[in-house]
């Protein structure tokens, strides 16, 4: 079986298919009575108001620095010449409103799986579970590039899962680089509509859409984040990519999440397995593949033994 060729692959809905749509744990309460890891109570207090929180130099900048690096050099761009950024991309999306938006077909390199075992992005995920018995997402990276005449997208907000499903679980995004001007691309969010889900769904048609909200009234949040930083978002909030209206800035980033390890889903385990060791880019409807194969070229990541129980590979 091919590692792309599973019964969870998300064929209609946007969200990553390596691991659940849905928890059957409950997202943490602190009811638990734990201590939190990583967040302190303000962070807490804000992830539970927000449906976001930003864990502060997650990973060391020279590391996170190391996978910038490697994906220009994958995408066979050059920082220095923006007309070389411009290519035309691999494959299309299925899923249009990412075409544009930078989205690089890459998921098991060894500078990807460093940045997922790095214990404090662990631990991060581990205060909002509640447990540290956590898989991680095997996910892409990104190089949103200005827009340009002939290169353009829109900004867009939406949800990966249908938010009346009361999905349980979480997304992530890794800062690869300084993201500090809001007019460089990445992430943006509503928290309002976050907070008021369950009134404002009163006052809309019964035909609308589940996964793109009408925005109207609302402020969208534009997050800013420097290179190590990690944000973790509920997946309850509607959230997107901003457009890169910079002119010359270039916003890079790693998708990074976890969810409780479902380790009795033995064709899930086994799937996740195949794809660290075959290195096949992740297909769905967000995910359209990469024909050229290029990861295949690349060893297999080493993983610590934190990165074999995050994988599946070793049970915690």
């Amino acid at each position: 079986m091919k590692a792309t060729q599973t019964m969870n692959a998300h064929k209609e809905i946007p969200g990553n298919p390596s691991t659940a749509k849905s928890s059957q744990l409950k997202l943490n309460d602190r009811s638990n009575g734990k201590p939190l890891r990583v967040l302190s109570d303000a962070d807490w207090n804000f992830w539970i108001s927000n449906g976001y929180v930003i864990i502060k130099n997650a990973v060391p900048k020279d590391q996170v620095k190391k996978l910038a690096d490697y994906l220009w050099a994958y995408e066979d761009k050059d920082p220095l010449d923006m007309d070389s950024w411009y290519k035309k991309p691999n494959a299309e999306m299925e899923m249009k409103e990412l075409n544009n938006t930078g989205m690089v077909e890459i998921y098991n390199h060894q500078y990807l799986w460093d940045n997922r075992q790095y214990p404090k992005v662990h631990q991060a995920f581990a205060d909002v579970w509640g447990t540290e018995k956590l898989w991680v997402t095997i996910d892409r990276a990104n190089l949103n590039f200005p827009l340009r005449p002939g290169f353009e997208y829109k900004g867009f907000i939406h949800w990966d899962y249908d938010p009346e499903t009361k999905p349980q679980n979480v997304q992530g995004v890794l800062a690869l680089a300084d993201q500090t001007d809001e007019n460089m691309g990445g992430f943006q969010c509503i928290p309002e509509l976050y907070r008021t889900y369950d009134t404002w769904k009163l006052t809309q048609p019964g035909d609308r859409d589940h996964y793109k909200p009408d925005t109207t009234g609302f402020d969208l949040i534009k997050v800013k984040m420097e290179a190590g930083d990690l944000l973790i978002f509920n997946s309850l909030l509607p959230h997107g990519i901003r457009p890169n209206i910079s002119g010359n800035k270039v916003r890079i980033a790693q998708y990074i999440a976890m969810m409780p390890a479902q380790e009795d889903n033995e064709e899930l385990r086994q799937w996740r397995i195949n794809s660290w060791q075959s290195r096949d880019a992740m297909q769905g409807y967000a995910f359209p593949g990469d024909p050229l194969e290029r990861e295949k070229k690349n060893p297999v990541a080493k993983l610590s033994p934190l990165g074999e129980k995050l994988l599946g590979l070793k049970k915690w």
